[in-house]
């Protein structure tokens, strides 16, 4: 059993080893993709105000932008009330399925970008070759199996590995490259899988959920691509941001998701004060009709089910900002693990390939001697 194990997690391995690489370097920049991304473009991340500074109305904001971008209509908001971050506004080129995003001071209403495809800028293309590939739905596809060989990897390596916590700290320095590799490989492996299961079954539950929500909208093969707004020009977008506020106590609304194909409504996500750190800033939603701008219905995560509370914990854990920078840090570096795995357990397997092949010579040479 122990050998058959052992061989499903080396195929495994070889397998995802190239997918596995790009998700870990990606995904390891990516949990400081806010500070990176205020490093290369302070121009269109950083806004210059003072703690009594106001926010411009929304409504304002999205006239700015839709008048500077005709062609366009807005998909979503992101929404930021700390004195530090820019808005961030999502646009849809009307007549297809091609998002955009421009940055937006929200103290002033001053456009601090020009609209640009969603991987324009070199943050936001790592995220998309972290989650897809860059191949969209076929991509997400392959993450979502490179997930399943991961989550697979980390619990069989637990499993072959247990009885290495005993000399969890033991390494032995002198032996050979073979038992130094193996060594090396045992404790990194068993250090990181804990996170690296985390990560794995997160990032494989969004990239089905993604899948599946693309099935089941455009499954079909139909679509219908925006040419005019789908909410009445009557609505007050921030009169329904600050009602949102005063919906659910505490809420402070994060992103705003316009109604861009006909059976959406109007949806603010934010979050909430809560004792729990694993609840995000997304966790908490209220959402209004887009004609009428009635209530639809609030979901407070604080009230939420088990399963809700479950799911939501997985951004937090993902990303691994849930304890602030100490845990962004060991996240950020225990993602870079799979790099390090699979250099030692490629040159393990390598070498045993070298063992197995040199053995068949020598039986080989041995069979074929004359007998005396």
């Amino acid at each position: 059993m122990r050998k058959t194990l052992f061989k499903w997690h080396s195929y495994g391995a070889l397998i995802a080893m190239l997918p596995l690489l790009i998700i870990s370097i990606t995904g390891s920049i990516l949990v400081f993709k806010v500070e990176i991304d205020s490093l290369l473009r302070p121009s269109h991340m950083v806004v210059d105000a003072t703690a009594t500074s106001e926010r411009v109305s929304l409504d304002t904001l999205m006239q700015t932008t839709l008048a500077a971008n005709p062609g366009y209509e807005l998909g979503g908001w992101g929404l930021f009330d700390d004195k530090h971050r820019s808005d961030a506004g999502y646009l849809i080129k009307h007549g297809t399925e091609q998002w955009e995003k421009i940055y937006i001071n929200q103290y002033n209403g001053e456009l601090l970008s020009v609209s640009q495809p969603m991987g324009h800028y070199i943050t936001d293309w790592l995220l998309e070759l972290h989650y897809t590939f860059l191949l969209d739905v076929k991509g997400a596809w392959v993450g979502f199996a490179a997930a399943l060989i991961m989550l697979f990897l980390g619990i069989s390596g637990i499993i072959l590995y247990r009885r290495f916590w005993a000399k969890l700290f033991t390494m032995r320095f002198k032996a050979v490259k073979r038992v130094l590799f193996s060594d090396i490989h045992k404790f990194i492996g068993i250090l990181s899988s804990p996170i690296l299961i985390i990560m794995a079954f997160t990032g494989g539950y969004w990239n089905i959920a993604g899948i599946l929500h693309e099935i089941n909208e455009h499954g079909d093969g139909a679509h219908v691509y925006i040419t005019a707004p789908l909410h009445s020009p009557e609505i007050s977008f921030e009169s329904l941001r600050l009602k949102s506020h005063a919906e659910i106590p505490s809420y402070q609304a994060g992103y705003l998701a316009m109604p861009h194909e006909p059976e959406r409504d109007i949806t603010f996500y934010g979050a909430v004060q809560s004792s729990n750190p694993l609840h995000s800033e997304y966790a908490s939603t209220v959402s209004f009709d887009k004609t009428t701008g009635k209530l639809l219905n609030k979901q407070d995560i604080r009230e939420a089910g088990l399963l809700m509370v479950f799911l939501d914990s997985f951004r937090k854990l993902h990303f691994g900002y849930f304890g602030g920078l100490i845990t962004r840090i060991i996240w950020c570096i225990v993602g870079l693990m799979p790099v390090l795995l699979g250099f030692t357990g490629l040159y393990l397997y390598w070498n045993r390939r070298q063992q197995k092949s040199a053995s068949k010579r020598a039986r080989v040479a041995i069979d074929s001697q004359p007998v005396a």
